[in-house]
């Protein structure tokens, strides 16, 4: 008699678990930033991303096969931290300013939630007021030194930071 600890089936069917438990969520490749070209164009505005300075930003969307991509970090936490946000995020990168230039940004993509943001700087992104990013606490305050402003981690970004009326609307250059 075959007691069900010994049954000869249980390796192959602990086995067969254990493969389709790699195929869910935990088992997924983690999502990988996408390079900029020069068709490239901002999700909100549709303005040509290498035309314009300063960090951009990409958020990937569950179902949705590319990412969307903005002029620049407000833009991403604009959207990122409204409440009515519903569509399920895998990822958001920002440029490391630490690895790439303002006048020129190209690749140096990081993971957002692990950046640090300069609020309040003098430097004008795309739309006007922007949160530059970088992979370091001090490139961050480096930059925060020259150009103002104060540094901050992801998760003291508010909403009241990243408001989009402050570009634009009160730039008297344009």
């Amino acid at each position: 008699m075959v007691t069900p600890m010994m049954h000869p089936l249980r390796p192959a069917l602990l086995l067969a678990t254990l493969l389709l438990g790699a195929c869910g969520p935990s088992g997924t490749a983690p999502v990988q930033p996408a390079e900029l070209t020069r068709e490239h164009y901002c999700a909100l505005d549709g303005m040509l991303l290498a035309d314009y300075p300063g960090p951009k930003a990409q958020i990937h969307y569950a179902g949705q096969p590319t990412p969307e991509f903005f002029c620049d970090t407000v833009e991403m936490f604009a959207l990122l931290l409204k409440p009515e946000q519903a569509r399920q995020v895998t990822a958001a990168f920002v440029q490391d300013l630490d690895q790439t230039t303002w006048d020129t940004p190209k690749g140096a993509w990081i993971d957002a939630k692990k950046a640090f943001y300069v609020v309040g700087t003098r430097k004008r992104g795309a739309m006007g007021p922007t949160l530059p990013s970088f992979g370091s606490r001090a490139g961050a305050e480096k930059f925060a030194a020259a150009e103002g402003g104060k540094v901050l981690a992801y998760a003291e970004i508010t909403p009241d930071m990243a408001r989009l009326d402050g570009g634009a609307l009160h730039d008297q250059r344009m």
